[in-house]
């Protein structure tokens, strides 16, 4: 079986469970597990969004020759104070806090369902948080330009990479609760 398949196994059963023990039993539950069951399938579909922006940054590489990006590395140095043992480590730790930071920004997708937003409107506003913050975010670390300063096809496939997140974990989010 392929990661996808595997991907997929797991948001088929994912999906079985939170409809036969949570999501048909609202009345029986309480807001508490409602909560936890939102923020479980937001993790879920963060991860199949992040799955779905490394697929997307992948081809991007791939079509127009750029290096794999150590950005998400860098933030980590510059917010906890701390440096690789080995420059050798730093795509490796990009990747691992990509995903990271990809599968976190699932809970969002979740607490904006749990809050009542759904479907598109949900999956809009995910979208505009994430992008937001690495268009506004990292230039505020300095780890980047400002986005003014950068060139607009950078800018511009930011926003596209980061609408294939949102797309894809709004549409497994959706997938798994409805």
């Amino acid at each position: 079986m392929t990661k996808a398949s595997y991907v997929i196994l797991l948001c088929l059963m994912v999906r079985f469970f939170l409809r036969v023990f949570i999501m048909k039993r609202k009345k029986r539950i309480g807001p508490l597990q409602r909560l936890s069951a939102a923020i479980g399938a937001g993790l879920i579909a963060g991860v199949a969004g992040t799955a779905a922006i490394t697929i997307s940054q992948l081809i991007e590489m791939k079509i127009t020759g750029r290096q794999p990006s150590t950005v998400p590395a860098d933030a980590i140095e510059k917010t906890l104070d701390i440096k690789p043992a080995d420059e050798g480590v730093k795509p490796r730790v990009a990747q691992q806090v990509h995903w990271a930071y990809g599968t976190a920004w699932g809970i969002t997708r979740g607490l904006l369902a749990f809050s009542g937003l759904k479907s598109w409107a949900a999956t809009l506003t995910h979208f505009s948080a994430v992008t937001g913050t690495a268009l506004f975010a990292m230039p505020a670390l300095d780890i980047v330009p400002p986005v003014n300063e950068q060139q607009p096809k950078s800018v511009l496939l930011s926003v596209l990479h980061h609408a294939v997140y949102a797309a894809a974990a709004g549409f497994v989010f959706d997938a798994i609760t409805e």
